[in-house]
C-alpha cells in the first residue's frame, strides 16, 4: 500500500528530498515518540530523591565530609546535554548534603579517546560547573592506574585512582551499543576510566573466537551472554559505584528520562526503557532501507555514522539497496578510522585486528560487516579522508549530490523503509 509520495531526511544542517513515488510500499521504521522533560530541575531532585530504583535517596547515601567523583562522559556524547544535569548534580550535593565544591571532582570517561581542551572541559559540564568544581581527563596510560583485580574472562581491571576510596557517582546517556548492548551504565567505567590494556582485552571480546567475524552474542540490545557486557559488569562492581544518573533523550537531542540510584539496577531499567522505546518490529526486510543519521551533529563524521549504517543493514533483504545519508563534515573522525582500509585491502583486516586492536578499528570492522549486506550508496561531502576512494575501497559508492546517487536506485516496485534517525531505531525482525 502506497503510503508516501516523497520523504525528507536531515543532512547536515539541510534537509533533502527523495522521491519515492514509483514504491510499492514506503514505511517509516522510529521509535516510540518521547515527550521532552519540561521541568529539568523537578525532575532531577524527585530522580534522585524519591523515585530513585534499588536505592536510598543519595542524599541519604552521602555526609558534608564524603570525598565524591563524578563521572561523565566525554565530548562524543554531548548529545546527553550532561552539561545540564551536572549543574542540577553539584547543586544537589552542595546544598542537600553539604558537600564543599573542594570536596567534589568530575573526571572525563575518555576510555582511549584524546585528551579534552580546557573549552571542550567547559563544554561537557557547564560553565557553572566548571567553575567551581575540578575537572580533570581520564588517562589510560597514566602512572597512578589502580588494580582492582583480574575479571573471569580474564581482563585485568585498572582504573583511575580517583575511583578508588571515593564516592563514585556516575552520569552516562543510555541507548543501543553495538558491542555491549547497550550505553550508559557501567561503561562509564569500562571502558571510561580504566587502562589501555584492560579496555583492549574487553573489547577483544567482540571478536568469535574461532571464525574471523564478530561474536555473534554480542550486539545492540544484547545483554545476556554478551562476554563484553558481562566484563564490564565484573569491572564496575570491582569500583562499586555509590549512585547512577542515566539519562535517555529524544531524538532530536532533549532529555527524555533521569533514571536513577542503584548503578545496576537503575541503568538496567533505563535500558528497558530505551529497548522498549527504540526497537521496531519488523515483519520482513526490504528491497530499499533508506536512512539519516538525523543531520548534525549526528552526522558529524562516519565514525559517528556507523550506528546508522548497522542498523539499516538489519532492515534490509539480502542484496538490496541501503541509501546512507551522512554529511561527515568532520571526515572520518578518528585519527586510525581508514587506516584500516590496508588490511582490509590485503584481506588480514581480522587478523591485524585481533593483533591490535582498537576502538576505531572494530567500528570500522562492523561497519564492513554491515556494508556487505547489501548495495551501499551514500550521500556525503568528501574531505581529504573521507574521499571517494576511500568509501569506494569499503564498498560504497558515494555522492556529494542526492540527485546523482538516486540515479542509480530504481524505486519501481520495491519496498522500502525509511529511517530518519537511523541511529536511534533498532529493526527487529522476527521470522515465524
Amino acid at each position: 500500500m502506497k503510503t508516501h509520495e516523497s520523504v525528507s531526511l536531515k543532512y547536515g544542517d539541510a534537509d533533502i528530498d527523495i522521491d519515492v513515488s514509483k514504491a510499492t510500499s514506503v514505511f517509516f521504521l522510529k521509535g516510540k515518540v518521547l515527550l521532552p522533560i519540561t521541568d529539568l530541575k523537578t525532575t532531577f531532585k524527585e530522580a534522585v530523591t524519591a523515585k530513585t530504583v534499588d536505592s536510598k535517596p543519595l542524599d541519604q547515601l552521602l555526609n558534608s565530609k564524603d570525598l565524591v567523583t563524578i563521572v561523565v562522559s566525554d565530548i562524543t556524547r554531548f548529545w546527553m546535554r550532561q552539561d545540564l544535569i551536572c549543574r542540577e548534580l553539584i547543586d544537589f550535593l552542595h546544598s542537600q548534603s553539604q558537600i564543599p565544591y573542594e570536596n567534589m571532582v568530575i573526571v572525563v570517561a575518555l576510555g582511549t579517546h584524546r585528551g579534552h581542551s580546557e573549552e571542550e572541559q567547559k563544554k561537557v559540564v557547564g560553565e557553572y560547573v566548571y567553575n567551581r568544581v575540578k575537572v580533570l581527563n581520564h588517562d589510560a596510560t597514566a602512572d597512578d592506574l589502580v588494580f582492582m583485580g583480574t575479571t573471569r574472562q580474564g581482563t585485568d581491571v585498572w582504573v583511575n585512582a580517583l575511583a578508588v576510596n571515593r564516592k563514585v557517582i556516575l552520569i552516562g546517556g543510555t541507548v543501543h551499543h553495538l558491542m555491549a548492548g547497550f550505553g550508559g551504565g557501567r561503561k562509564s567505567i569500562l571502558p571510561g576510566i580504566s587502562g589501555k590494556k584492560t579496555i583492549e582485552q574487553n573489547h577483544l571480546l567482540c571478536l568469535d573466537k574461532n571464525l574471523p567475524k564478530s561474536s555473534t552474542a554480542i550486539g545492540s540490545g544484547a545483554l545476556s551472554g554478551n562476554p563484553v557486557h558481562e566484563d564490564m559488569m565484573e569491572a564496575a562492581a570491582m569500583v562499586n559505584p555509590l549512585f547512577s544518573i542515566n539519562i535517555i533523550s529524544t531524538p532530536e537531542g532533549r532529555h527524555s528520562h533521569i533514571i536513577c540510584g542503584h548503578w545496576e539496577k537503575a541503568w538496567l531499567k533505563s535500558c528497558e526503557t530505551v529497548h522498549d522505546s527504540f526497537s521496531v518490529p519488523i515483519e520482513e526486510k526490504a528491497d530499499i532501507v533508506i536512512a539519516s543519521c538525523g543531520g548534525y551533529p549526528k552526522d558529524i563524521n562516519l565514525y559517528q555514522g556507523i550506528k546508522t549504517l548497522l542498523n539499516m543493514s538489519l532492515a534490509v533483504k539480502p542484496g538490496g539497496t541501503m541509501i546512507f545519508i551522512a554529511q561527515c563534515r568532520e571526515g572520518g573522525g578518528s585519527p586510525d578510522f581508514f587506516d584500516w582500509r590496508i588490511p582490509l585491502k590485503d584481506g588480514v583486516l581480522d587478523e591485524k585486528l585481533r593483533e591490535s586492536f582498537t576502538i576505531a578499528g572494530y567500528i570500522f570492522y562492523a561497519g564492513m560487516e554491515a556494508i556487505s549486506k547489501g548495495n551501499v550508496l551514500m550521500l556525503t561531502s568528501f574531505s581529504q579522508d573521507l574521499n571517494e576512494e576511500a568509501l569506494k575501497d569499503m564498498n560504497i559508492s558515494a555522492y556529494c549530490d542526492i540527485n546523482e546517487l538516486l540515479s542509480h536506485v530504481d524505486f519501481t516496485d520495491k519496498s522500502v523503509y525509511v529511517m530518519p534517525y537511523g541511529g536511534n531505531a533498532l529493526p527487529q525482525h522476527h521470522t515465524a
